[in-house]
């Protein structure tokens, strides 16, 4: 029998692929932009020391950095894309490379501003302020750098940490390569038989077969590749600590945990109480890992069988151009201008839809300001990629409503209000599926994959945020992180968060090593609040209509006009308060009560 093999990036239809021509025509193009960027580079000098000489002065900096930004936006962001085809590609590595080099240059060029205008007097400032209408445009953005006066340094300190930066994307950059390029995993026989390739793409695929012994083949067989190398997993995740935690001391916070989330001026308690407030609701979870072992009829509940269904006899097979049908008329509810955008979206090439050989795995929009958003994907025709097609169009959508309605230096959301669109994109398109869907089965498998968004984004991401907060904490205590230290402390977390009904494979105690976001520390817990968010809103849309769209609209419209948690608040949700997550999660707990009673 034939073995199944990843096609190569030229056997992958041109139709499904993104169009980035649309940011440069070719390389040449890219290469002369690259020039702009260095040849901007050099202009800064002549401000440097000048910022207190006049407002025009200070206006004109400004406008300088602006220009600088959106031109190394494009060129990063171009180059790293065409990586992401092919991480093995030797010109678009080089192409990343240099790109990556030039940024912290453009960040290192621009050190000088914060420090000279945290240097002047207040009064002076304000004086600046209001002599020119020019500087109201500047408002948020002096606000947003003069409540972190304590944290920036003097210029030079402030250079140095700049020309740090390339130092500390390192470990970053190092599991990329490791994970996405030279990795590779064995073959393993299918439902049929067949040999088949595991990938990272095809990975979850099995762990959703309705046959064990393919789940175990697959959980079994990517562990132990990982194991192979668990010392140097565990060396570059102890690296990428470190630099977290160096940043912060060298910025006078308390802690790395605090320096990280000051950047969207989120309170820490807002990330404490998402931890109490999901442990309040472990035993619901634990229920609902009971109801799995009970409804799938084992002996003994593994973790590879966390993500199969647990109503085998339906099956929902989804193609590529079923999940964009599937995906416009959930979102029919957000209204016709949205629904023009997303289909512009879909069919004019903004999508890399299918997974190749060397391709970045996962998902992920991106794009510049002057150009659309784009979208990677690894679709593999199932439930979950429809829903990854939703999810990361939320975000381009979110992307697209605040570049057309804010300047640039605005237009950029920040990270913590950054899941919000995805996961309501999520939640709508669910609920209009439970709404139309009328055999019971399918009901059930829905209401399933629905708990399985909640385990996925809510459980699993806390955890992913409380295992972060005690490895850094080892770190900031002064202790060490070997590949033994990080598997207890992962192992223990899955044992409180799923509960005595699970039995916890040696496996799951390597999960850390393939987590990319842990080198992006303290960003897991924004899907779980994003989660919550989303779910306020998409009840207030579909409960109040018309009103909570236009309110939903202006929020994705805010960039970052203001900060994350006053435009949720503006726009009705306050996520100071552990209410939103409380109220997401009792969602959950209906949904688990439902499910019982349908599979009973």
């Amino acid at each position: 029998m034939e073995q199944q093999r990843l096609k190569s990036r030229a056997e992958i239809p041109e139709t499904t692929k993104w169009q980035l021509e649309d940011i440069f025509s070719d390389n040449d193009q890219w290469e002369k932009e690259f020039a702009h960027t260095e040849k901007l580079l050099g202009e800064g000098e002549k401000f440097e020391g000048h910022l207190a000489d006049s407002p025009e002065t200070l206006i004109t900096c400004f406008e300088w950095m602006d220009d600088l930004s959106l031109s190394i936006e494009e060129v990063y962001s171009y180059a790293r894309m065409r990586r992401d085809e092919d991480n093995r590609k030797a010109n678009y590595q080089a192409l990343t490379e240099r790109a990556g080099m030039l940024a912290v240059k453009v960040s290192s060029a621009a050190a000088f501003v914060v420090p000279e205008l945290l240097a002047m007097s207040e009064e002076k400032l304000q004086e600046f302020r209001a002599s020119s209408p020019k500087m109201e445009h500047y408002n948020q953005a002096l606000e947003d750098i003069l409540r972190k006066k304590k944290h920036i340094l003097s210029s030079m300190e402030e250079k140095l940490l700049a020309q740090m930066g390339e130092l500390a994307e390192a470990p970053g950059a190092i599991f990329s390569m490791a994970n996405n390029a030279d990795l590779k995993f064995p073959s393993i026989d299918d439902e049929l038989g067949q040999s088949v390739e595991l990938t990272k793409g095809n990975f979850i695929q099995f762990m959703e077969s309705p046959k064990q012994s393919v789940r175990k083949a697959a959980f079994e067989t990517l562990y132990r590749t990982y194991e192979k190398q668990r010392n140097t997993w565990a060396a570059t995740l102890n690296a990428s600590i470190k630099s977290d935690v160096f940043f912060a001391k060298a910025r006078n916070y308390p802690s790395a945990i605090e320096a990280s989330l000051d950047d969207d001026r989120v309170p820490i308690k807002v990330y404490d109480s998402l931890i109490d407030t999901v442990h309040e609701f472990l035993p619901q979870m634990h229920r609902y890992v009971q109801l799995r072992k009970k409804a799938l009829k084992l002996d003994e509940l593994h973790m590879y069988d966390i993500y199969v269904p647990i109503v085998p006899e339906t099956t929902m097979t989804i193609t590529y151009e079923e999940a964009k049908n599937m995906v416009i008329e959930g979102l029919r509810p957000l209204g016709e201008d949205y629904i023009k955008i997303l289909q512009e979206g879909l069919e004019k090439k903004w999508i890399d839809v299918y997974e190749n050989e060397g391709k970045t795995s996962g998902a992920y929009s991106w794009g510049t300001y002057r150009s659309h958003p784009y979208v990677l994907l690894n679709h593999q025709d199932t439930l979950d990629s429809m829903f990854t097609l939703a999810h990361e169009m939320g975000h381009s959508l979110h992307t697209y409503f605040s570049n057309r309605k804010q300047p640039h230096l605005y237009a950029g959301y920040k990270i913590f209000v950054a899941e919000v669109a995805s996961t309501l994109n999520e939640a709508l398109i669910m609920e209009h599926l439970l709404e139309t869907t009328k055999d019971p089965k399918t009901l059930a498998y829905l209401i399933n994959h629905y708990l399985e968004q909640f385990r996925g984004t809510i459980f699993r991401q806390t955890m992913f945020a409380e295992f972060e907060k005690k490895i850094h904490s080892v770190v900031e205590e002064g202790g060490a992180l070997t590949a033994d230290n990080f598997s207890e402390i992962y192992r223990d977390l899955n044992a409180v968060y799923y509960g005595p009904d699970v039995i916890l494979d040696p496996e799951i105690a390597l999960e850390w090593a393939r987590i990319p976001h842990f080198y992006n520390a303290f960003y897991v817990y924004k899907y779980a609040t994003g989660f919550s968010a989303a779910t306020a809103f998409a009840r207030a849309i579909l409960d109040e209509g018309e009103p909570a769209v236009a309110r939903y609209l202006e929020f994705l419209s805010g960039g970052s006009s203001d900060y994350p948690i006053e435009l949720l608040r503006k726009a009705g949700v306050d996520m100071e308060t552990p209410v939103p997550v409380r109220n997401a999660l009792q969602v959950f707990t209906g949904l688990v009560e439902r499910l019982e009673t349908l599979l009973t």
